[in-house]
C-alpha cells in the first residue's frame, strides 16, 4: 500500500470556492482543491500556502484548521494504472486568498484555476475531495472529522 500525506486548501469567498482542474496521466480532468503532498520535513501549514501559489498563482494566508481526512483509494480505482492501493491522509485549512493573479499551473498537472459558484460545484466532475473540504468548511465539528463521500457518477477518487 502506498501513503500520501497531503495539505489541502478550502477557500470560499463571494458564495464561490476556488478550485483547481488537475489532469491525470491519462488525460482525465477532475476539479479538485488546490493542494497537494507533503514535501519531506515540511509542515503541513506551509505545504497549503505553498501549493495554493503553485497549482492558482494566488497567495493565501491560513486562518483556520478544518480538519483530517483519511480514505483508501482501491488499486484498480487509481489515477495510475498498476498502482497499489493508497491511503491518503489529508490535512484541511480553511484560507483566504490576499493577492496574486489567478492562472493555472505552470508545466504542472493543473489545466485552470476557477472561482466556481458553490451552487454549481454538484454540477461538476470532482475529486470527494471537494466536498469533504466543503463539509468541514460548513459544518466546523468539532472533531475535525466528516463521514466518508461516497464515490461514483461525477465523484470521483
Amino acid at each position: 500500500m502506498d501513503r500520501r500525506l497531503a495539505a489541502y486548501a478550502v477557500c470560499i469567498e463571494n458564495g464561490r470556492v476556488l478550485l483547481a482542474l488537475a489532469v491525470g496521466p491519462c488525460g482525465d480532468r477532475t476539479w479538485t482543491l488546490p493542494g497537494g503532498r507533503v514535501e519531506h520535513a515540511e509542515d503541513p501549514f506551509d505545504t497549503v500556502i505553498r501549493e495554493v501559489a503553485e497549482k492558482t498563482g494566488l497567495e493565501a494566508v491560513v486562518e483556520r484548521l478544518l480538519g483530517v481526512d483519511s480514505r483508501v483509494i482501491p488499486a484498480g480505482e487509481r489515477r495510475l494504472p498498476g498502482a497499489p492501493e493508497l491511503q491518503n491522509v489529508g490535512v484541511f485549512y480553511g484560507v483566504r486568498a490576499t493577492g496574486g493573479t489567478l492562472r493555472p499551473e505552470p508545466n504542472g498537472d493543473t489545466a485552470e484555476a476557477v472561482w466556481t459558484p458553490l451552487s454549481g460545484v454538484a454540477r461538476l466532475r470532482r475529486s470527494s475531495l471537494v466536498d469533504i473540504g466543503l463539509d468541514l468548511a460548513r459544518t466546523l465539528p468539532p472533531s475535525g472529522h466528516v463521514g466518508p463521500v461516497p464515490v461514483g457518477g461525477l465523484v470521483q477518487h
